[in-house]
């Protein structure tokens, strides 16, 4: 048998073993039981390991673990579950083996930071992995558009989320209003206006329908959430006025306050209440407002599995 040959045979008998390999930690994927107890277990957590096991395709066995974060995200966000203890795990493993997996930044941030059910409530996680993004993509400005929208919803940090995105803004490739955003978190002004902004950004920024829907509900819920507070300062400025709070919508158009009635963007009337505050007619129809609500009742959220973009 001449080298050649035998160095041919040593090649093929490698990547056979390494797609058996990669076929039999999907099969492993696949049937894990979802019981607590193997919850626990997350297949192999060292990237090293994993490296060495995988003979130089690191790619494609970041693309099964990035697969599994994906299922095992979405499997649990559909359930209602407060429990996400393998998302950080998954997430940091599928990075290490590939480091410019940029979906796996942008898509598991959004999984980490918001609050269950709706993610799994651990925004140092999300903080962590989209530096960890930037430190190995520095070039890509979506990443510090993620890493500043991410100091501002979750942390209230103006002064970082303005950094970062004018970090962004630096960029030779990079969008129109990261500078922008810049200036405004750096004023700590507007802030409808700058949320408006930002949601408006990531709904353009990307093509993904999941993602988009997400920007579009936040983004009527920002309109209710103004007209609301818009509304309330009104009534509490006939009040100061006439020394009554109003009866109705008419009194405040009669006093030229308001023209016309006022409606949500589903195109339902806001009600005025008794005690002077304004609520939507249907809480359940409108996502993630904060305003409008009656007492007590918690921000309606979607429940859905989301699926990421492609590379």
């Amino acid at each position: 048998m001449t080298a050649t040959r035998r160095a041919n045979l040593v090649a093929a008998a490698a990547l056979v073993f390494s797609m058996a390999g990669a076929i039999a930690t999907l099969h492993a994927i696949d049937h894990t039981r979802r019981a607590s107890a193997a919850q626990e277990a997350l297949y192999v957590r060292s990237s090293k390991v994993l490296r060495r096991m995988s003979l130089g395709y690191t790619g494609l066995l970041a693309d099964i673990y990035w697969t599994r974060a994906v299922q095992y995200f979405g499997e649990r966000h559909h359930h209602g579950s407060r429990d996400f203890r393998l998302l950080a795990p998954l997430l940091e493993v599928t990075t290490e083996l590939d480091p410019r997996l940029l979906p796996a930044y942008q898509f598991g941030a959004n999984f980490l930071a918001p609050k269950p059910p709706n993610g799994a409530g651990l925004p140092g996680s999300a903080l962590f992995l989209m530096k960890y993004g930037i430190e190995h993509n520095p070039g890509q400005w979506r990443l510090y558009y993620n890493l500043g929208f991410l100091y501002y919803t979750e942390f209230k940090d103006y002064a970082k989320a303005a950094d970062a995105f004018a970090q962004g803004a630096k960029l030779p490739v990079t969008n129109e209003y990261m500078p922008i955003l810049a200036a405004r978190m750096a004023q700590h002004a507007g802030e409808f206006d700058t949320a408006r902004m930002l949601w408006r950004m990531t709904y353009e920024s990307t093509k993904d329908p999941q993602i988009r829907d997400n920007a579009v509900q936040h983004l009527l819920a920002l309109q209710v959430d103004e007209d609301v507070t818009r509304l309330e300062q009104v009534v509490e400025k006939y009040r100061e006025q006439t020394g009554r709070l109003p009866a109705s919508m008419g009194d405040l158009e009669r006093a030229g306050f308001i023209h016309g009635t006022p409606a949500d963007p589903k195109g339902r009337p806001y009600k005025l209440m008794p005690d002077g505050r304004i609520e939507v007619q249907d809480p359940e129809s409108i996502f993630f407002i904060t305003k409008g609500l009656p007492p007590g009742a918690a921000p309606p959220q979607p429940l859905h599995q989301i699926e990421p973009e492609s590379r």
